[in-house]
């Protein structure tokens, strides 16, 4: 694509904080990163805090720390969590910061006549809309205040009349080229006279359009990366770019991610949050890979990608027009093989804290004990925040389900006897010899004595009796871990059930 090279690349992420970093506010950051590193570009993070009423420290700290858990280091921009407000040249990086900037260029559309104060109260506007729709008119401001005198206008804001400053839109067609979707066009006669700031005579507060248009231009950035949703604020900031001769940036609209019913991603699909993905476990190269994969494909059949090699491969000549779709199992089968690839006590450390937050460990347990209880889970692991669940027998008593110990046709006698059978065998092993390899060897030997169809009979009952799952590791590691003392303990307390 060769609009992608013909100039510096640099792009930014502009989340507002009026939230936690959502998944798709992350996976534009993803793509826009890519993008300039593929580029040997600049990557830019860019607080846009111009709504003062909803924007909270809090949202910035858990958008920072969700770019920096997936890894998505920027080059420029805000880093207010270690100590220092910025990084980079172009700052400040909040637009709560930059307003005296933003003044200027509001000034000079007002001097050249393309924009102008309006004084229409919020309850005026909405009863002339409730009207136009009443009579079957699309509602549109009527430019009530487009011919304002300047003496009027000296009058109002001495009067402590509070106002907006509106653009005035001209009548002409928009057209762009944008690097996912082609030509896009628009006809301004569609766009009211929308508004670029609002005060009153103490202050005026710059709004959304105009800060990003001066941002963008002040900053010196090339390609705009963001969501599909921001495509009709595009025409309005071309308008703005224009006016105040500001050369354009390249666009690409990224896809909307949607839920596996085709409407826009929501809670009723899993969480959204970034910070609720690693609340549960899920790993950060998981949250990478699937997100690189929400409405892009570089072809092929290679599916599992670092983020090194996602740099290599990305273009935006592989976004996809059409709505991406969050596939809840995709991720729990990516996470699971994440999990798998870990190191054992590597997984071991990142399992600690649901262990310990669950009550079941103390921080003075056995780590190289508790690693061996992790690798026997490892394979069925699907997201850390299950291990609680899955291994709380080998840190508490059981009170056993007693038909969970029953395998199919199996009387209370048969269970009873079988277990006898098992604690007769494992009561001969010494405890130095109780490992996986010769445990599996005797017992194997026992179960296939019984008949090659009939081995349930001797390992169900041992499994749920070491257990009290229905579902779990292998008996043979399980002993293995708990020891011949507890591993003896479990199964008389299971057979006392069939006296």
């Amino acid at each position: 694509m060769e609009a992608e090279k013909e100039k510096k690349v640099r792009v930014r992420l502009a989340p507002s904080p009026t939230g936690t970093l959502h998944i798709g506010t992350a996976r534009v950051a993803l793509f826009n990163y890519l993008f300039a590193k593929k580029q040997q570009g600049v990557f830019i993070l860019r607080i846009e805090d111009t709504d003062a009423a909803r924007s909270e420290d809090r949202f910035e700290k858990n958008i920072i720390e969700g770019l920096r858990w997936l890894g998505i280091e920027w080059d420029e921009g805000v880093i207010s969590d270690q100590g220092q407000s910025y990084i980079g040249d172009y700052g400040p990086y909040k637009q709560s910061e930059r307003t005296e900037i933003y003044l200027k260029y509001i000034k000079k559309l007002l001097d050249k006549d393309k924009a102008y104060y309006c004084f229409c109260s919020q309850e005026e506007l909405k009863a002339k809309k409730e009207y136009q729709m009443s009579i079957g008119q699309p509602p549109h401001y009527d430019e009530k205040c487009k011919q304002l005198t300047a003496e009027e206008i000296e009058k109002n804001i001495a009067e402590g009349k509070r106002f907006t400053i509106r653009f005035k839109t001209p009548l002409k067609k928009i057209a762009f080229n944008d690097l996912v979707r082609g030509k896009v066009e628009f006809d301004t006669n569609l766009i009211d006279d929308f508004t670029i700031a609002k005060g009153s005579k103490e202050n005026i507060t710059p709004l959304f359009h105009l800060a990003v248009v001066v941002d963008d231009q002040e900053m010196e950035i090339s390609h705009v990366i963001r969501g599909e949703d921001h495509i009709s604020n595009t025409p309005k900031q071309i308008l703005l770019q224009e006016a105040l001769e500001f050369p354009r940036p390249e666009y690409a609209h990224l896809p909307l991610i949607l839920g596996p019913d085709k409407s826009k991603l929501s809670k009723r699909h899993g969480a959204v949050a970034i910070s609720e993905y690693q609340q549960q476990g899920y790993l950060p190269e998981t949250m990478i890979n699937f997100m690189a994969f929400l409405g892009w494909n570089p072809g092929g059949e290679k599916e599992i990608y670092s983020l090194a090699s996602l740099i290599e491969e990305f273009s935006l000549d592989g976004v996809h027009k059409g709505g991406a779709i969050f596939n809840m199992q995709r991720l729990d089968f990516l996470n699971a093989f994440y999990i798998r690839k870990k190191p054992l006590m590597e997984l071991t450390e990142l399992c600690l804290p649901y262990l310990l937050s669950s009550g079941l460990i103390k921080k003075t347990d056995d780590i190289v004990w508790l690693s061996k209880i992790i690798q026997a889970y490892q394979e069925r692991l699907k997201k850390l925040s299950e291990i609680p669940e899955l291994v709380d027998f080998f840190f508490q008593e059981i009170e056993y389900d007693k038909e969970l110990l029953r395998w199919k046709g199996m009387t209370d006698e048969d269970i009873r006897k079988t277990l006898d059978k098992t604690e007769e065998v494992l009561e001969k092993i010494e405890p130095e010899d109780f490992n996986k390899e010769n445990l599996q060897n005797i017992i194997m030997a026992e179960a296939e004595a019984i008949g090659a169809g009939d081995r349930g009979k001797l390992l169900w009952p041992l499994r749920a009796a070491l257990t009290g799952k229905k579902a779990s590791a292998g008996p043979f590691e399980i002993m293995e871990i708990l020891g011949k003392e507890k591993t003896m303990e479990r199964i008389k307390k299971a057979k006392a059930l069939f006296k």
